[in-house]
């Protein structure tokens, strides 16, 4: 048995074995294992899960996206272009219509000529960055424009422009490769980014302001410092916003710059102050998020953040944020997500701040009790309240994730955007499920457990390095849109059809899948409407899946497979698991050998979890009859019959081989997210490695087909080639040996004959008589 990590998230207690009888084989884990563990980690592509792709050949940069109300049609803003898309069907997504909206050309001059070091096809083109509904029959659309922003309204219905703006300074950024937010609230547009061409000034605005309120933006740009934005959350209750972003932290004072992640409110209704603050919020105000382990360096750079609405009947207070954290001191990719209570973060706002001192420079504890910090209403606040708010915003306590720590931890994958949904077991009970996209181009499918989160599915999106940008998912359809550079891919949030058996079906701990003990499929809980067999937390196959286990015979699984002596057999697994799942080729594992006469006899591949074994596939490996002639031709040889003992069998792994055969055991997130892979091959004879794929890999056995105990001896069963070829020889001898002396009757006959006396008698037998007068 050899151990080692392998693909971080995956390969988890590996356990191989390959027993013959009740001998037990062993060989050495080899670099091979390690190598071919690793290189299936890479591989990409399954045909279990579907995935949708749409892209054109003359659109890229696909990477804002707007999902209708209805679910029927999804908006996504790309490069010099804006495209509406009908996904009415699950499984399809087709074009509907295409805006074209690209800079005029004296436009693009200007961007050439603004900076030595912009690239006209790189820089310069119109990047869509926002896309939202304005009102029930336009959208708005802003775009970098060849870094001049320029905004524009479209008829949702007809698809067409109606509106083109000269100018959107502030609405979206100028670097079309800089990160922006923005959120449409009854016609009104708040927006989080810079608003020059450096990208050096950051802002959070409302524009297009309602009621006769004039636009308000931020007092000065000093009360954010180089922050990178990632999302924008309304509160329910319809009061304030709130915008999630990492920035440097100016309050402490070490040598290396800190970043720290944030969250900043502001109320809807401002409207600022009437002599100070004038245009200005003055509700603004910032907190900390802390996302941080026991003992360990805190995640403090924010990625991105989702937001949970409450179940339905609900406060509005316990609406949850999911945020995805990197830290900036990881040496390799590393994240964690945690998750925020908006009550909590209420609560923080509604606290004490710190204030910053003029001649310091420095950010202190504000003392008393000011009441009007971070509040709404402060239209008619005296001055002095309103130069206390222009310094005193940020909270002097710090938002702490719901857990004690973050739910998900990875020290092997770095993710990049994140979407949660509720989901209903068959008990009944609410459970959580996260899907996580890493860089690398999987998405993660993690349920969060009583026992902890738990990886049940990982999903290959794309196979080329894309920049992500968005992703939408739609818990109505059951459908989760990727937007990428070069186009927009349609992941179902699960398949349940994969899992073939009751056992599988339950191990897959998939909060929407169940099995149908009527129908004797694992089927998603929602189309059927009997009792579902279901055990999330503890995974009792065997108790649950009792009835389905007993029905289900060996014999139904066995494949005979005909082999002739010292040919390779090659014997296949298919996966029950969905954890390494892709898009192309089903996932297999192969065991291929030289077959000999010692090998004939039957091979099981079975799959284990937690104690619970299944064959997932059984052969009966037989010699191919030989074909019989009663006389030879004399032309036929034997040279190419061999006389020698078999080749010893070698046992490998397929260059194809890229998937589990079971779920993965035990599969909880810690700190370091790496979980121990073991390797177990058995074999005295078979020196080489048999190494299989997956999170739970096969346990590959072989018995005699007579008895499991013991080895039967194959030769006494049929006729052998080794019996036949000595008989031939022996024969082949004695007509040798026939001919020789035949030649050699022959050979003697033809041999000259002396002359002798006449008086020999020439009819005398063996004796010569010799007669004389």
């Amino acid at each position: 048995r050899c151990s080692f990590n392998c693909c971080s998230t995956g390969c988890l207690q590996i356990q191989i074995s390959f027993t013959r009888g009740t001998r037990a084989l062993k060989s050495e884990c080899s670099d091979f294992v390690f190598l071919t563990c690793f290189m299936w980690c890479l591989r990409a592509d399954s045909a279990d899960r579907s995935l949708v792709h749409f892209s054109l050949p003359d659109v890229h940069n696909t990477t804002t996206l707007l999902l209708s109300d209805d679910g029927s049609t999804l908006y996504v803003g790309a490069r010099d272009a804006v495209l509406s898309l009908d996904v009415r069907r699950s499984d399809a997504i087709s074009l509907k219509r295409k805006v074209e909206w690209s800079p005029l050309f004296s436009v693009l001059t200007h961007c050439l000529s603004s900076c030595p070091s912009v690239r006209l096809q790189v820089d310069c083109p119109n990047f869509v960055r926002v896309l939202q509904p304005i009102n029930s029959t336009h959208l708005y659309t802003c775009g970098s424009y060849a870094y001049s922003p320029h905004d524009a309204y479209i008829d949702a219905e007809s698809f067409s422009m109606v509106q083109n703006d000269l100018s959107a300074k502030g609405r979206c950024p100028f670097n079309p490769f800089h990160r922006n937010t923005a959120i449409t609230i009854d016609g009104e547009l708040f927006t989080a980014t810079t608003t020059d061409f450096r990208g050096s000034e950051p802002q959070i605005s409302r524009h297009f302001s309602k009621h006769g309120r004039p636009d308000v933006n931020q007092d000065s740009v000093s009360v954010l410092q180089e922050p990178t934005f990632v999302s924008t959350a309304s509160d329910p209750a319809g009061e304030k916003l709130y915008f999630f972003f990492s920035e440097v932290g100016k309050e402490f004072s070490f040598v290396d710059e800190l970043k720290i992640a944030r969250v900043a409110q502001v109320c809807k209704d401002d409207v600022g102050g009437q002599r100070t603050l004038q245009k200005k919020w003055t509700s603004f105000a910032k907190a900390p998020l802390v996302c941080q382990s026991p003992k360990q360096l805190p995640f403090n750079v924010l990625q991105d953040v989702f937001t949970l609405q409450p179940p339905e009947g609900s406060d509005a207070s316990e609406t949850l944020f999911y945020g995805v954290f990197t830290s900036q001191w990881s040496s390799g990719p590393e994240s964690a997500v945690c998750v925020f209570k908006l009550q909590d973060i209420q609560t923080v706002f509604d606290g004490s701040y710190r204030t910053f001192n003029m001649q310091t420079h420095q950010l202190s504890s504000l003392l008393g009790k000011h009441s009007y910090l971070g509040k709404c209403g402060l239209a008619n606040a005296t001055d002095s309240d309103l130069e206390e708010v222009k310094k005193s915003f940020l909270t002097s306590s710090v938002v702490k994730p719901v857990t004690d720590g973050p739910v998900v931890v990875s020290s092997g994958q770095q993710y990049s955007r994140v979407a949660a949904m509720r989901t209903k077991a068959a008990n009944g009970k609410q459970y959580t499920t996260l899907f996580l996209l890493t860089e690398s181009g999987f998405l993660h499918k993690v349920v969060l457990f009583d026992q902890g989160a738990r990886v049940i599915e990982e999903i290959q999106v794309f196979t080329q390095p894309q920049q992500v940008k968005s992703i939408v998912l739609s818990s109505t359809k059951g459908v989760l849109y990727v937007g990428t550079s070069e186009g927009v891919t349609a992941v179902p949030v699960t398949k349940c059809s994969v899992y073939r058996t009751c056992s599988q079906c339950v191990l897959a701990r998939d909060p929407l899948c169940g099995w149908s003990p009527t129908k004797g499929i694992c089927t998603s809980l929602d189309s059927s409407p009997d009792t579902m067999v279901q055990d999330l937390e503890n995974s009792n196959v065997e108790k649950v899946c009792q009835q389905q286990t007993r029905t289900r015979t060996r014999t139904s699984r066995d494949t005979e497979v005909s082999v002739n002596l010292n040919e390779v057999a090659t014997l296949q697994c298919l996966k029950p698991s969905n954890l390494r799942n892709t898009s192309s080729n089903p996932l297999i594992g192969s065991l291929s050998f030289i077959v000999s006469a010692t090998t004939f006899g039957t091979y099981s591949c079975e799959a284990e979890e937690g104690g619970y074994k299944e064959v997932v596939a059984s052969y009966i490996v037989r010699q191919m009859a030989p074909p019989r002639s009663i006389n030879p031709s004399p032309d036929e040889t034997y040279d190419n019959i061999g006389t020698k003992e078999p080749l010893i069998p070698m046992i490998y792994t397929s260059e194809n081989l890229e998937d589990d055969l079971t779920k993965h055991q035990d599969n909880e997130f810690t700190t370091n997210f790496k979980d121990e892979t073991t390797y177990n091959t058995d074999d005295t004879d078979l020196k080489n490695t048999f190494q299989s794929n997956g999170l739970t890999p096969p346990v590959t056995s072989r018995k005699d087909t007579h008895s499991w105990k013991e080895p039967v001896d194959i030769t006494h069963k049929e006729k052998s080639y080794y019996s036949e070829l000595v008989v031939v020889s022996l024969l082949l001898v004695i007509c040798i040996c026939i001919l020789a002396f035949v030649g050699l009757h022959m050979w003697r006959q033809r041999k000259p004959v002396h002359k002798v006396n006449p008086l020999v008698s020439q009819e005398a037998g063996p004796e010569l008589k010799v007669v004389t007068e």
